[in-house]
């Protein structure tokens, strides 16, 4: 099989290389990139374990071909993180929240909730459990994460000063 130049940016990051068309880009952000973050579970796309943002929104990495991110921006969970490694609202939120167990499922978890709440930041229960639907969790009940989510909400706006510091609107 014949090879394909590739240029996407990972994280902020550019990167350039040669692919067969055939490598997703699940593979090709943990064999190419070195970013082992993007986790694959069911490699059918139904578990989300392998969420990552495609030029902002929420895709099973393997589905996609990495020739399909060709001049595309890619962000993963080592690119939610804040710039000197801090945890992100919605990482801290999940620790806080006990939203993680053995943490196989928690990178796609990550990743969803991030673009869950760049859409909507204030989603009911309601929304966040359909929005988290394709994320499949073995370990926990999914209350915790849930709570999170609220949780991660609550920082992102007492950050952007919608909350007094009692913490109420």
């Amino acid at each position: 099989m014949h090879e394909l130049p590739v240029a996407l940016s990972v994280n902020g990051r550019d990167y350039h290389d040669v692919v067969e068309p055939r490598v997703t880009l699940a593979d090709f952000l943990r064999d190419n990139c070195g970013l082992t973050g993007t986790h694959l579970g069911c490699e059918h796309g139904a578990c989300g374990a392998c969420t990552v943002l495609l030029d902002g929104q929420a895709v099973r990495s393997c589905l996609v071909f990495a020739v399909q991110t060709d001049g595309r921006e890619v962000t993963t969970v080592e690119g939610i993180a804040g710039p000197d490694g801090e945890l992100s609202p919605v990482q801290s939120a999940l620790k806080e929240c006990h939203g993680l167990q053995c943490g196989f499922c928690t990178p796609g978890f990550v990743t969803s909730i991030t673009a869950l709440l760049r859409d909507n930041p204030n989603p009911t229960d309601e929304e966040i459990r359909e929005g988290l639907s394709g994320n499949f969790c073995r370990c926990t009940g999914y209350q915790g994460i849930v709570n999170a989510v609220h949780r991660a909400c609550e920082s992102d706006r007492a950050n952007a000063g919608e909350l007094d510091p009692a913490g109420q609107q």
